[in-house]
């Protein structure tokens, strides 16, 4: 390892020491020791160095060590919408599948909310309380465009109680409507985001599609959140889809065994018989589920909705066509 190397590597480790000794004070040196597995030796130097730099340690009568209360790192200087950004992308890692990238999301997560201002902190609370990110489908976010602005616009109205006033096309009927609502929460589900909100017109929660927003305004008028609202018990109770199609597909087992992770959806019922795995599940696009299925060939079966089996199949002429 290289000096530098050396250098960066005992950094994040004072670092982490004064986030650790604030969160879980008393912590001896040995305790110390054990967690960043170094010497207690290393310790004592990390200590002195912290404390010559300014940190107000102490030793409890517990007998370890703290950091005196009110002690404040230097406010990491993030804006609201940058700190908003960072939520988003930390909270995705927390999904993978792969157990030091959901760690390494926690810590990073811990250390930035450390550092923030505290209206800033605040913010960031209030919209990750409502914020959720559908745990059965892990894909990055991708772009979507003229869709961005939205999102960073209904987040800041999300935290800050603010009423919004929209157009938005209602695709059953195609039709664009003028809305006036409460935004209550956003969602990531599938393959686009939604806004859970109080709805002017139907005076009741409704699910809002960002990519069927066509025009929107915040304003300055707040409003009070639905007293006892919580965005996931609302989620579990009620659902996202407003219009959801009951699906059915049969895989090859040893294709199902590869890909079931992948699955878009909550799984509702799975059944195996001989070599084949046949699941169900509601979805709402059957544009992108019938893109999404391409990719396994004839190793993938679609049984329902009718409408569904037509899109596959226009799919799978569209790429014979082309031999």
């Amino acid at each position: 390892m290289s000096k530098t190397e050396k250098q960066g590597t005992r950094t994040e480790r004072l670092f982490a020491t004064i986030l650790l000794l604030q969160n879980r004070p008393n912590m001896t040196s040995r305790d110390l020791s054990d967690h960043f597995g170094v010497s207690r030796r290393t310790i004592f130097r990390d200590l002195r160095a912290l404390s010559d730099s300014g940190v107000p340690l102490t030793y409890s009568e517990g007998g370890g060590y703290e950091i005196l209360e009110g002690y404040q790192l230097p406010p990491l200087m993030l804006t609201a919408r940058e700190a908003a950004t960072l939520l988003v992308g930390t909270e995705f890692m927390r999904l993978q599948s792969d157990a030091s990238l959901r760690g390494d999301a926690g810590e990073v997560s811990l250390k930035i909310r450390s550092v923030l201002p505290r209206e800033i902190r605040e913010y960031v609370d209030r919209l990750s309380e409502n914020t959720v990110l559908d745990p059965y489908w892990s894909q990055a976010v991708q772009s979507e465009g003229e869709e961005s602005g939205k999102w960073f616009k209904l987040s800041e109205a999300v935290a800050r109680s603010r009423k919004v006033i929209m157009e938005y096309y209602v695709e059953s009927r195609g039709e664009l409507t003028q809305r006036r609502v409460d935004p209550l929460g956003l969602v990531y589900y599938t393959d686009h985001w939604n806004l859970i909100a109080f709805d002017h017109l139907r005076e009741e929660i409704r699910n809002f599609r960002l990519d069927r927003i066509e025009e929107m305004f915040v304003l300055t008028e707040q409003f009070e959140r639905p007293e006892g609202f919580d965005l996931q018990t609302y989620l579990e109770g009620e659902g996202l889809r407003s219009d959801p199609h009951r699906v059915r597909l049969s895989f090859t087992a040893s294709m199902f065994a590869r890909v079931r992770t992948q699955i878009p959806a909550r799984i509702d019922e799975e059944v195996q018989s001989g070599g084949q795995v046949e699941i169900s599940f509601s979805f709402d696009n059957l544009d992108y589920l019938a893109s999404w299925l391409l990719r396994f060939g004839a190793d993938v079966r679609v049984m329902e909705p009718a409408d569904l089996i037509e899109r596959h199949q226009a799919g799978a002429r569209a790429i014979t066509s082309n031999y």
